[in-house]
């Protein structure tokens, strides 16, 4: 193992100890994920007495909320523990020692799917008792639908703390705001053929809309759409190194002014 992979596993293990120091926490992850899918499970069972649509597919839904979470607990996962640094001052400290802007990144990254298998599995399997449907069922498109939204949640999160790092703490509630200021958009519980000619022009520029998209395509029409995986693969591509780019360069900058020690003043 290289010194660089050495410094990224000790700040995820850094991280995850403060995680496991704190059962608040630890609850908290599952907690909202398991109210949202029992809330939307609810809603799922009214719907198929009612609907023929959802009938054909009563997992429509409960998938949707699932695979949403998904991407919100990714972005959260990043933001939060980087939050906590600052919160703690913490950050002057980490860049006394060897470790690199980018190992950083990586390490957030790292605890972010740590906190969001935390949060996500309890719900998942909770369904299975409670409502007769398993997201596993979705098989191997599952497993790109969760590597797509995982990805597209680290690029949010990344650029959040990068603006973070240049504006202070008082746009800490970017970590919140974003992810439902694209949720409308992003087509999560119904397909983007639906809204204004302009936010169609928005959505299909967002990996999220894609994997919602292809997620309907399996469960109505039990096909993998190729076109839209490909697509959320490749908009991640781009998104994620914008977003690197982006919080390297402010963290160069931040480095340079003295951000790093004062930044929660």
């Amino acid at each position: 193992m290289t010194r660089s992979m050495m410094r990224i596993a000790a700040m995820i293990l850094r991280y995850t100890y403060l995680l496991r120091s704190s059962w608040p926490r630890i609850l908290e992850l599952a907690y909202w994920p398991t109210v949202q899918m029992i809330m939307w499970g609810l809603i799922t069972k009214f719907f198929m007495g009612h609907s023929t649509l959802v009938a054909q597919a009563s997992g429509l839904l409960i998938s949707a909320v699932l695979l949403w979470d998904v991407l919100f607990r990714s972005q959260l996962g990043v933001t939060l523990p980087f939050y906590e640094e600052l919160y703690s001052r913490n950050l002057g400290h980490l860049f006394v020692s060897p470790l690199k802007p980018y190992e950083l990144v990586l390490s957030l990254i790292g605890i972010s799917v740590i906190r969001t298998l935390v949060g996500i599995i309890p719900a998942a399997l909770l369904a299975i008792p409670l409502y007769h449907y398993s997201i596993f069922d979705l098989g191997l498109p599952l497993i790109a639908f969760f590597m797509n939204l995982l990805v597209m949640g680290w690029a949010m999160g990344i650029i959040i703390a990068g603006l973070v790092l240049k504006y202070g703490l008082g746009a800490e509630s970017l970590a919140w705001v974003a992810v439902f200021a694209i949720a409308p958009i992003s087509g999560i519980y119904y397909p983007i053929e639906i809204l204004p000619g302009w936010a169609q022009g928005i959505a299909v520029a967002l990996p999220s809309s894609h994997v919602f998209e292809g997620m309907r395509s399996v469960l109505l029409d039990n096909s993998f759409s190729t076109y839209h995986f490909l697509m959320a693969a490749g908009l991640n591509v781009v998104y994620i190194i914008i977003a690197m780019l982006i919080f390297l360069r402010i963290f160069q900058v931040a480095r340079i002014q003295g951000l790093l020690l004062n930044i929660g003043e």
